[in-house]
């Protein structure tokens, strides 16, 4: 009996690298991970090893394989890459060596930069042409500072041997031998460099940063045929065929296909995501303008977004710098020790804010302690200073499109925390459905690789299925508690901004 076709999902985030086999359901077969190191080598400043990247990648594309069966390895059809966003990398094209570090999303060493362009008057059009602001989170002002600040990156330019790419165009060419240099738009529309309505590279933008058009991969759909896995490497031979920034795939994962449907992922920083059609919604409140998704032919899906830095970090703080859990899970066990948090407040701004503040130079804090105040308060109010930030970006959200989201789909490593889950409906409002699976980033991009590949007819088939298995989570306060309790944390967020000027 010939084995049903299997999609594989390339999933490279922050903190870790995934791969991962789906049904054309949808459903989970096999994943496997590998670690990836990050450095912080001054205040502010995030960054990896392009090869780390590389070899994590492999690693975990290797376990993944070692998992399957030879008849579920045949099976596999197809393949989509999934990737942290904004991450950039500079590289030789003539030996696929990397011209520096690559400098990553959370990185906020290019906050001279960005206020440079806005003394000079640059960020209306930047804004209107791209949806984003001009930030240090997003890839423009990284590349300049490599472009400044990395010789070999220069000594490449000189020579016409340099490309430019994110994460999604890094991995294609390491996995194609050098033979695809291409982004994805969805990935390139959080470059700056992107016209958000043509769709194409923004000449004039590149120049203001000194990148040749020539570094440039060449500008695609979110799926196609875009070559396939080297011989020497695990699932040699399979095909890639949809490229697709983490976000959005987490997105087209939880089936958010309709104007207005929504999700939050919580992985390394935390994500709400909403679906606004097949035109442009723009926000005047420090709401992103993004590109969801296209079709083969590149025929758009937008969405509206809100962007924290920090919600896994907390956690990964409270075990690895405050060291008052051993495992992140056991920040559940913790809180919930405690009825509440005890008048405690923690603001999660390790690397500055996002959405809606764009200030790089924010730095987190807990305030409200007391003598009395014990391990358990601080567990707590961590998971709710990432419900509270995510609450901010809904109500953002809902006065942007004109009416409520009535639900909220969540993903990603913290959404398997059930306090989590309850603060984030008790800030918003909200009903929150959790899937049965959280890897609904993986998800989204293996199915978009399924019906590139031609085994998938339709993804609004498989809506039905996702209430299978989800549990969801009502809010048990009421609205004056609720009012109370933001214009609190309102007071607690401001603290935190211009910190570290």
């Amino acid at each position: 009996m010939a084995h049903q076709p299997l999609l594989l999902a390339l999933d490279q985030g922050t903190s870790s690298s995934r791969a991962a086999v789906f049904n054309p359901a949808g459903q989970l077969i096999a994943s496997c991970s590998a670690p990836l190191r990050i450095e912080y080598p001054a205040d502010g400043w995030v960054q990896q090893d392009p090869m780390d990247i590389w070899d994590s990648q492999t690693q975990a594309m290797g376990g993944l394989e070692k998992k399957l069966t030879p008849e579920q390895r045949k099976a596999v059809v197809t393949c989509g890459i999934t990737n942290q966003r904004e991450t950039t990398v500079l590289w030789r094209r003539s030996n696929s060596k990397p011209c520096g570090p690559a400098l990553v999303w959370q990185d906020g060493r290019t906050a001279d930069i960005c206020a440079k362009w806005k003394s000079d008057g640059l960020e209306q059009e930047w804004r209107y042409r791209t949806g984003l602001l001009l930030d240090p989170y997003f890839s423009a002002s990284k590349v300049q500072w490599l472009l400044r600040h990395e010789p070999e990156t220069n000594q490449a330019r000189a020579n016409h041997d340099l490309c430019f790419g994110t994460i999604e165009s890094w991995l294609l060419w390491q996995l194609t031998s050098g033979k695809h240099h291409y982004s994805d738009m969805s990935n390139a529309s959080r470059t700056l460099l992107m016209d958000l309505e043509r769709r194409e590279w923004v000449d004039s933008f590149c120049d203001i940063i000194g990148l040749p058009m020539e570094a440039l991969p060449e500008l695609v759909p979110c799926c196609g045929d875009f070559g396939q896995i080297q011989s020497g490497l695990p699932f040699a031979g399979v095909p890639i065929q949809s490229l697709l920034g983490d976000q959005q795939a987490a997105t087209l994962g939880q089936l958010c296909l309709e104007k207005g449907e929504a999700k939050c992922t919580y992985g390394t920083g935390a994500f709400l995501v909403v679906n606004t059609g097949q035109r442009i919604h723009r926000s005047s409140d420090g709401l992103l303008s993004t590109l969801g998704w296209t079709d083969s032919t590149g025929e758009p899906t937008y969405c509206l977004e809100g962007s924290l830095f920090n919600a896994g970090t907390v956690i990964q703080w409270l075990r690895d710098g405050l060291q008052i859990i051993e495992t992140a899970e056991q920040v559940n066990t913790l809180a919930e020790e405690e009825e509440n948090a005890a008048g405690v407040m923690l603001v999660p701004a390790f690397t500055g804010w996002g959405t809606p503040h764009w200030d790089p130079s924010a730095r987190g804090l807990i305030v409200g302690i007391t003598r009395d105040t014990r391990k358990g308060h601080i567990a707590k109010a961590a998971l709710e200073g990432i419900a509270l930030s995510v609450a901010n970006l809904v109500q953002l959200a809902e006065e942007s499109i004109g009416h409520g989201l009535g639900e909220l789909a969540v993903d990603g490593g913290a959404a398997a925390s059930n306090s989590l889950l309850q603060a984030q409906a008790n800030s918003t409002g909200l009903r929150v459905r959790r899937p049965i699976n959280l890897e609904s980033t993986a998800k989204g991009v293996a199915l978009l690789a399924g019906r590139q590949a031609g085994v998938i007819d339709n993804f609004k088939e498989l809506v039905a299925s996702r209430q299978e298995g989800a549990e969801t989570f009502t809010p048990k306060i009421d609205i004056p508690t609720r009012e109370k309790w933001i214009a609190k944390w309102d007071e607690a967020v401001k603290r935190s901004l211009k910190w570290h000027e």
